[in-house]
């Protein structure tokens, strides 16, 4: 059969089942259909996630990828892991923000993120300063040192990125972006809020049941 004639047919029974359906859907439920054909079974008796778990599941792979592949590079430029990378950089985008917005944007616990920030002052990394308005609260900056370790280990982590991601097309990373970006909106809204909950009602409130 022509091909065009196939994707017209396929589009056609897309649009009658999708009610205002959109190209960029059915070029991705087409890619998703094309994707469950090439599946193998797995032994019943095996543990396996469902397709919610597998998502995550590689998801948190690659992220561990990154942390090992990340820590391994800083090597050498004055950090020692990727939370000290994630908190300079927060501290950088920031312009001088305050303690408690550089912990939480870095989904880092107020404990953990303060070590963080007391081993990086050690370090003359970064600096602090009484806030104009509040003197309770205190503003961070990146010192001279500081701006050019980052740099140094920004070049290390661009490296680290494009090693794993090497694989995939431009248009493959932007679809990617697409499909997680709401999930990333969606939870760094309301993490902080939740942390003191349960996870009963945690997920009651994020699955709407009552």
């Amino acid at each position: 059969m022509n091909q065009t004639v196939e994707l017209v047919r396929l589009w056609g029974e897309y649009e009658q089942s999708h009610p205002g359906a959109t190209i960029e859907g059915f070029c991705r439920s087409t890619l998703a259909g094309s994707i469950r054909k090439e599946r193998t079974v797995e032994p019943e008796w095996q543990l396996r996630p469902d397709l919610n778990g597998a998502l995550i599941k590689l998801i948190s792979r690659i992220g561990k990828f990154q942390m090992i592949y990340t820590n391994k590079a800083l090597e050498g430029t004055g950090l020692d892991q990727i939370e000290e990378f994630g908190i300079m950089v927060a501290i950088f985008n920031g312009k001088e923000p305050i303690k408690s917005e550089v912990i939480f944007s870095n989904m880092l616990e107020l404990s953990s993120g303060t070590n963080i920030l007391v081993r990086l002052k050690s370090k003359s990394l970064i600096s602090e300063y009484d806030d104009q308005d509040d003197k309770r609260v205190k503003r961070l900056q990146l010192t001279k040192k500081g701006e050019k370790v980052l740099k140094a280990a920004k070049e290390q982590i661009l490296k680290v990125v494009g090693m794993l991601a090497q694989d995939l097309t431009e248009d493959d990373k932007q679809l990617c972006l697409q499909l997680l970006t709401p999930i990333d909106s969606r939870f760094s809204a309301i993490i902080q809020k939740q942390k003191g909950k349960p996870f009963d009602e945690i997920y009651q409130e994020n699955t709407h049941l009552r």
